[in-house]
This record gives C-alpha cells, structure tokens and sequence, in this order.
C-alpha cells in the first residue's frame, strides 16, 4: 500500500510560519498522502465521512479536529457523507516553527508532548473543539506577528486539554520516510534553490558528492523515489502555490517552475495531484493566507 501513498511538497516556504486554509465544500478529494509539516485540520459538517490516519481508520462526527504530525501518512474521503457544506480548516506548520530547545522549556514542556503523540496523529474531544472553535476560526482575520502568538496560544491550549486520543498504533519514524540525513538536505535545498531552470542528475551528485550511479541508488532507498520524481514533487509544490497564490496562467506557472514542455506538466500534474492544474486552481478557490 504504502508506494501508492503521495509525497506532498506543501506550498509552504522556508519564509512562511504557516499557512491556513479555509473552503466549503461538497466532497473530500485529495488522496492518501504525507508531508514534512505538522497539520492541524478542523472538519464541521461531515458526518459518515472516513479518516485514515497511518494504520488507523475511522468514520468521524459531523465535528472534528485532529492533529497530524511529519511525514505521517492521513486523508479524509467522502464514504458515507452526503452534506453539501463540509467546512474544513487546515493549518500547516514547519517542524522546526519552534526550536526543540525552546521546547524543552518548561513552560512548552505540554507542547512538546503533544508534538511527540502527533507522530501517530491526535484526536481532540469535542468539548474541546467547541472551546477552540471560535478562536481556530478567526485565526485567519489575524496578521503577522499576533497570528504566530494566537497559533502558540491555541496550541498549548490544545497540549494542556483533556481526552485527546492518539489514533495510529504506529508512528511515521520508518526507513522509507527518514530521509533526514544532511546529504540528502543539502540535495533538497540546492533544487529548492534552482527549482526553475534545468537540473541535471550530474550536478546534482556533486552537491551530494557522490557518484551519480550510488546518488541513485541513494535517493531511491532514502526516499522512496527517484531524482526526477524528487525534482518533479518539489517543482510541483512550487506550482501549486503559484496556482493559489497568483493570476499567472497554467502555461506560465508550468514555465516558471521549471517544467519546458506545458504537456507534460499537466501530465505530471495530474498525476500526483489526481487532477489537472485548472481543476486543482478551481478547487483551491477558497481562503488561504500565508503567515
């Protein structure tokens, strides 16, 4: 199962706290799937929709709020909800928005917890829900420095509650996902950084310096995939958050981000994605800000 679960390269930058993201919405569509950040996500009106959450599922409430933490494999699916007004709220950070050393504080001391369960996903009670509710869903009318002070607030309030549950029995810390090695960070960060224009595996290699045959090999077994789908993933974040962020058309956006041949970003797109890059535009048309 586990090589039909998506990376996704989140839009969020090395520059952003955070980003949030509000729609309404008829369904749940984005496939299973995985990525670096943390993910808080507030679901209203879904009830007999279906939560996967690594090896745990669970058809939810017509509320819920769950916190998800890095590279742990999760996706909501429509099953049997039949609203037409499924409101979601999701909120991603970077894993490293608060220093393991501020966390260790004990003031945080709660927070670090919370973030150590989130590795198997949290599940928060309803009274709680119910008493974040308001302050989750003005997050948005917030800006700059008093945003990231509200997200602090919420989260330690969300640490210091009762009745979490933590949902999967397994954690994320497995040997296809913990690709956190230097070399490899320093792989990433160069195509980060030149994500644009052409990338050969050549020089990709020497920054890894290593021997393009073992760099191959090395990409594959750490990751999961190979340079061109690593490079594709990363081109492709970019280019979701250009199709959100900006009024660049799909040939634009495509160019942009490095892809020379607007036929095979849709192409390549649609195939990580599950859909093409208007459609995907068209279903992000909700409210998402970057902090």
């Amino acid at each position: 199962m586990k090589q039909d679960i998506m990376r996704e390269i989140t839009p969020l930058t090395q520059s952003d706290c955070f980003t949030l993201f509000s729609r309404v919405k008829k369904k749940f569509d984005f496939p299973l799937h995985y990525h670096e950040e943390y993910e808080l996500n507030l679901i209203l009106n879904a009830p007999g929709a279906k939560r996967i959450v690594g090896d745990h599922i669970e058809v939810i409430d017509e509320v819920e709020l769950v916190l998800v933490g890095p590279n742990l494999y999760h996706a909501w699916f429509t099953h049997k909800c039949e609203s037409e007004q499924i409101t979601e709220l999701t909120i991603q950070f970077h894993k490293d928005l608060f220093e393991d050393r501020l966390l260790r504080r004990n003031q945080l001391s709660f927070i670090k917890t919370m973030f150590d369960k989130a590795q198997r996903g949290i599940l928060f009670s309803r009274e709680t829900i119910e008493r974040l509710l308001p302050r989750l869903l003005q997050l948005e009318q917030k800006n700059g420095f008093d945003s990231v002070l509200e997200l602090l607030s919420i989260l330690h309030d969300l640490s210091t509650s009762r009745n979490m549950r933590t949902l999967s029995d397994s954690s994320s810390d497995n040997e296809q996902f913990n690709y956190n090695s230097r070399r490899i960070e320093k792989v990433f960060e160069y195509m980060n950084a030149n994500y644009s224009r052409p990338i050969s595996l050549t020089e990709v290699a020497k920054v890894a310096n290593m021997p393009e045959a073992s760099f191959s090999r090395f990409i594959k077994k750490r990751i999961g995939s190979t340079f061109i789908d690593s490079l594709n993933e990363i081109r492709l974040g970019h280019a979701t958050r250009m199709l959100i962020d900006t009024t660049h058309n799909v040939a634009e956006v495509a160019y942009k981000c490095g892809f020379n041949n607007i036929s095979n970003f849709n192409r390549t797109f649609k195939k990580r994605k599950g859909c093409t890059p208007k459609e995907f535009r068209g279903n992000f048309s909700g409210n998402r800000i970057f902090i």
